[in-house]
């Protein structure tokens, strides 16, 4: 990467963390994970987006693009704090080990959680009034958007009373007064979210361990980014959208991608200097060293689909703000290390703005291997380093499921290539190319560390149900297993020594 020496990371969600609570949380598992990571010579950990998720699931489509997400407090560390009970939740129904459930979730997480923010209210920590004070300018809007939503059965604040849905003061001071307590419970909640991530993220540095967040290019339609700062987005008078994001009909669907998220003002929001996504861009990195941009093309070109089709076949590419936009980026909040998400149909003027800014681009090696064409760009004799290696995302098959599902002539032009055996596993095999490419930075999926198939696939795009539930069962990041990546990462200097001094413990970034 422009300003990091060859290092190695693991792609690992927090909610597919063990733990006996339903879902990944950042207590003592993810303390856990840490330690393995530095066994193992890493100096990256990957995750996805860690904000609330809606309907669906997805983190990629979440009520705010600041919060943190409610699930992921840990309630060993609540009790620990003095704001739990243990037998408050250890005895509750959590599901399965192995998946998060979150229709369960739902329904027995928010009961415990309350019972905490009562106690924490009770009695205020020294930094209460800080924290509501510094996270001011979207706290206060989430916590009172998460509020009326409550109220009203959970709909889109596009089905909510018309002055509330237009941000009218008169339906604003009404509703703040009327959902006073419900407001004070999102904003505790909130507060207890980033305490322990501050803490977790402080343990990541003493670790030697830099974060790499995961920024969607999106917000969702229903969400408190768009409810507060509708101007910013490509809305009808009604407060409605005119057209929405997705991707074009091509080889593998037929009828496109019909995502559904508002499009950005760019016009409007060039205006300003960019205003609202340097605020957004500012705080991910509060929270992370380093970001990923999902969607990169986006910023070059977008797809406009008109609201209410079907299908994403009608729509058209419109252009976004180029280099304009990552200049300003630059100046207003210095130099930051950001990886671009480049995957997809490339065009020479994506290309272009790509190799303008300087990012990495992705390289993703299950991408490679098309029998009729042997001179693809995600083959590892064809990389620079200026790139993050990657043998899947958290949107592909495992490597064993994918090679075990692979038609038989991709999967041998594949072995032959990586000199795969079973002795090694094809796993592995396939992430020491990776490891052994040139590529700054090589990040792996922590199923494909564990050899696991298809059943650890983390997200099928364009699905519902079955997504982003696979999780890793306890005692699985061993030591053995630890050693082994060890050796890897110094086999192909990759290890902490291959990085710059002082690297990960810089003070984190205040948005």
């Amino acid at each position: 990467m422009t300003s990091m020496n060859r290092s190695a990371g693991i792609l690992m969600p927090i909610f597919s963390l063990p733990s006996p609570y339903g879902i990944g949380t950042m207590g003592q598992a993810a303390r856990d994970f840490l330690d393995f990571l530095q066994a193992g010579g890493q100096s990256y950990w990957q995750l996805l987006p860690v904000g609330p998720t809606s309907y669906g699931d997805s983190p990629y489509q979440s009520f705010s693009s600041f919060a943190g997400n409610p699930y992921f407090i840990d309630l060993d560390d609540l009790a620990a704090d003095g704001l739990l009970e243990p037998s408050e939740y250890q005895n509750l129904d959590w599901g399965q080990p192995d998946k998060v459930d979150y229709g369960l979730l739902y329904a027995a997480r928010y009961p415990v959680l309350r019972k905490a923010v009562k106690r924490l209210l009770a009695g205020p920590p020294a930094d209460y009034q800080a924290f509501l004070s510094e996270n001011s300018d979207w706290l206060d809007n989430y916590a009172l958007f998460m509020a009326v939503k409550g109220e009203y059965g959970g709909v889109s604040w596009q089905e909510w009373p018309e002055g509330l849905r237009l941000r009218q003061d008169k339906a604003l001071a009404g509703a703040r007064a009327r959902l006073e307590d419900e407001i004070h419970f999102w904003l505790g909640v909130q507060y207890l979210f980033f305490r322990q991530w501050d803490a977790l993220k402080a343990l990541a540095h003493q670790r030697g361990i830099s974060i790499i967040g995961d920024l969607p290019i999106y917000v969702a339609l229903d969400s408190a980014d768009v409810w507060a700062s509708p101007g910013q987005f490509q809305l009808d008078e009604d407060l409605a959208p005119t057209e929405v994001a997705g991707c074009p009909p091509d080889a593998f669907t037929a009828d496109g991608q019909l995502w559904g998220n508002p499009l950005f003002d760019w016009e409007k929001m060039k205006e300003d200097g960019y205003r609202w996504w340097l605020r957004r861009i500012g705080f991910q990195f509060r929270l992370f060293d380093v970001l990923r941009i999902d969607h990169f093309r986006g910023f070059d070109e977008y797809y406009a689909i008109p609201y209410g089709d079907k299908t994403a076949r009608n729509g058209r590419w419109k252009p976004g703000p180029g280099l304009d936009f990552f200049k300003t980026v630059n100046r207003e909040l210095g130099r930051r290390e950001i990886i671009a998400e480049d995957l997809g149909f490339l065009t020479d003027t994506v290309r272009k703005l790509l190799k303008n800014t300087g990012y990495p681009g992705m390289k993703v090696l299950e991408f490679a291997f098309d029998p009729k064409n042997r001179d693809s760009e995600y083959l590892p004799h064809r990389f620079q380093r200026n790139c993050v290696v990657y043998a899947g995302t958290h949107d592909n098959e495992t490597i064993e499921g994918w090679l075990e599902s692979a038609p038989p002539n991709l999967r041998g032009y594949a072995k032959r290539y990586f000199q795969l055996t079973r002795r090694e596993g094809w796993a592995w095999g396939v992430m020491r190319g990776a490891w052994g490419s040139v590529a700054d930075l090589a990040v792996m999926q922590m199923q494909d560390l564990l050899s696991i198939g298809a059943e650890g696939r983390i997200n099928v795009p364009s699905t519902l149900g079955g997504n982003w539930q696979w999780r890793m069962l306890p005692g699985q990041a061993e030591g053995r297993l630890a050693h082994r990546l060890l050796q890897s990462t110094l086999l192909y200097n990759r290890g902490p020594a291959a990085r710059k001094p002082g690297r990960a413990g810089k003070k984190p970034v205040k948005g």
